[in-house]
């Protein structure tokens, strides 16, 4: 039998996936140690193995077949956009994708005006703006901080992730208009579904089980 290989987005992500998988029977005790410098963990009597990637690394890991199985926030996969089977919702990690900004710019994307977006997520934004609202505009890509854009006047609105709205309201922004709900999701490679069809359906169904409680 061979491994069955999990990339898990680092951090919060992957203590909670690690919690759900011990539900279903799938543990890595290995993976307990916080202070293993191990990039590899394995279960060798179930034939399975983890590691810990950056968020945007995993779907690729998985498209190109590194790793079988992943658990990423649906952000990542929409933004990396990658050949894969997106089969599980895990309801957890909930929060939004939103267009946000100052009272004034609800205006902006109402009359459809060319304006600038300021975003981590290029792609998503992208898609939301030309796709869906059919409205041109000019989209910056930084990599912090992102509600700074519009109150320095880089940009009239943000698309960001939203929580709680905390930090949008204590800096005079808020929630315009929602792109998408989101959470962590479960991934699959395309061939590994075929070939490790009755492994990877059974972890389907069985976290599907605890999920729906």
């Amino acid at each position: 039998m061979k491994y069955l290989t999990f990339a898990l987005a680092k951090g919060r992500l992957a203590k909670k996936s690690m919690e759900l998988f011990e539900q279903i029977g799938i543990t890595c005790e290995e993976m307990k140690d916080e202070h293993s410098r191990k990039l590899i963990f394995v279960n060798e009597e179930l034939k399975y193995r983890f590691f810990l990637a950056k968020a945007p690394d995993v779907p690729t890991y998985v498209e190109y077949g590194a790793a079988d199985i992943g658990i990423v926030g649906r952000d990542t996969i929409l933004e990396e956009g990658r050949q894969l089977y997106e089969v599980l919702d895990l309801g957890f990690g909930r929060c939004r994708m939103c267009v946000a900004g100052p009272e004034a710019a609800r205006e902006l994307l109402q009359h459809h005006e060319l304006i600038r977006v300021a975003t981590k997520y290029p792609n998503i934004a992208k898609d939301y703006f030309y796709n869906r609202k059919h409205q041109t505009v000019e989209i910056i890509k930084l990599n912090g901080s992102i509600e700074l854009a519009p109150i320095v006047g880089l940009s009239e609105v943000i698309v960001d992730i939203v929580e709680t709205g905390s930090t949008l309201r204590e800096n005079g922004l808020q929630v315009l208009e929602e792109v998408c709900p989101l959470s962590a999701r479960m991934v699959v490679n395309q061939v590994s579904m075929k070939m490790e069809y009755e492994r990877i359906s059974k972890i389907i169904a069985d976290l599907k089980k605890i999920t729906a409680q």
